[in-house]
C-alpha cells in the first residue's frame, strides 16, 4: 500500500498541477457545461477515444438526441448511425440502454450517486466517479488513464507494476475538495501533457496493455459492417464480405452472428440491418 504523501510535497505537487492547468487548460465544450445528460455523453464518448474525434462529433450528436428522453425513445439504428467515427460501437449501443434506464429508473433525472451510477450499462465505477465530479462537484474518487499517468510519475517514477489500489489512496488525499471539476481537468491535462514529453509513465502500470493492432482485425471488420448496415441497407453475409476488402464471407457471418447476439442486428430471410 502506499505511503500517505507528506504535507510539504502534496502541497507541491498541487501547486504544480495548478500552475499547469494555469498556463495550459484545455478548453472542450462539455467543461462549459454542468447539465448530466451532456457531461454523461462526452464522459461515455471519451472511453478510449480522443478527445480531437469526440470535439467533432459531440454536438452533432446533442443536436440529434438533445435529451434523455430522446436518445431513449430513438431506434438503435440512429444512434449507431450518429455515433460513427467514435469507434467502439458497443458504447453506442451501452449509451442507449444507458439512457432507457434513466428514464424508466430515475425518471429522466440522472442521480449524483457514484454506486447507482455504475449500475447502468457501460459504466463502471471509474466513469460514474467522473459523472459524479463534473456534473455534480463531487469530491469523489476516480481514476482514468491522465490520471494515472500523472501520479506513476510523480510518486512512483522507478517502480513498474503499480496497481490503481495503490494510487487511488493518493489520488483521494490530494483531492481538491472545495473545487473537485477543475481539479480533475487540471490533473487529465497535466497527464495528458506527460504523455508527450517524455516515456509514457502508464507502461509502468500493472494495467497497462498495448491496444492489439487495428488494420485487418475483427474490431475494424465489426466497423465496417456496422457502418455499412448503417447506410440503410439490408445485406446478406456475400455482399458485406464483397464490400469490405479482405475479410472471407465466414468471418463476415461470425461477425454478423456476433452482432445479432448483441442486438445490433436482426436477420430476416437472410438478410441483416441494424435493429
Amino acid at each position: 500500500m502506499a505511503c500517505p504523501i507528506a504535507r510539504q510535497r502534496l502541497k507541491q505537487f498541487r501547486r504544480i498541477v495548478w500552475e499547469h492547468y494555469r498556463l495550459h487548460g484545455r478548453s472542450m465544450p462539455w467543461r462549459e457545461t454542468e447539465d448530466p445528460y451532456h457531461v454523461f455523453l462526452s464522459e461515455v464518448m471519451l472511453q478510449q477515444t480522443q478527445v480531437v474525434r469526440v470535439a467533432e462529433k459531440y454536438a452533432a450528436f446533442l443536436q440529434r438526441f438533445p435529451c434523455w428522453d430522446a436518445l431513449a425513445a430513438a431506434r438503435l439504428a440512429d444512434v449507431v448511425r450518429q455515433w460513427q467515427g467514435l469507434g467502439y460501437n458497443r458504447r453506442a449501443r451501452f449509451l442507449h440502454q444507458a439512457a432507457a434506464e434513466v428514464v424508466s429508473r430515475f425518471d429522466g433525472c440522472l442521480p449524483a450517486d457514484q454506486q447507482l451510477l455504475a449500475t447502468l450499462p457501460g459504466i463502471g465505477v471509474n466513469t460514474a466517479g467522473a459523472i459524479c465530479a463534473f456534473a455534480f462537484s463531487m469530491p469523489v474518487v476516480f481514476i482514468e488513464t491522465n490520471i494515472r499517468r500523472v501520479f506513476l510519475h510523480c510518486f512512483f517514477p522507478d517502480h513498474h507494476g503499480v496497481t490503481d489500489s495503490q494510487l487511488l489512496p493518493l489520488v483521494e488525499q490530494a483531492l481538491d475538495r472545495d473545487d473537485p471539476r477543475r481539479w480533475y481537468w487540471a490533473l487529465m491535462d497535466y497527464g495528458t501533457t506527460l504523455k508527450v514529453t517524455g516515456p509514457n509513465p502508464n507502461r509502468r502500470s500493472a494495467h497497462y496493455s498495448r491496444q492489439s493492432r487495428f488494420e485487418g482485425s475483427r474490431r475494424q471488420l465489426r466497423g465496417a459492417v456496422l457502418r455499412l448496415l448503417a447506410d440503410g441497407g439490408r445485406c446478406e453475409p456475400a455482399e458485406i464480405a464483397a464490400a469490405v476488402e479482405h475479410y472471407p464471407v465466414d468471418d463476415v457471418k461470425s461477425v454478423l452472428a456476433d452482432l445479432q447476439r448483441e442486438g445490433f442486428v436482426v436477420a430476416e430471410q437472410g438478410r441483416y440491418l441494424l435493429r
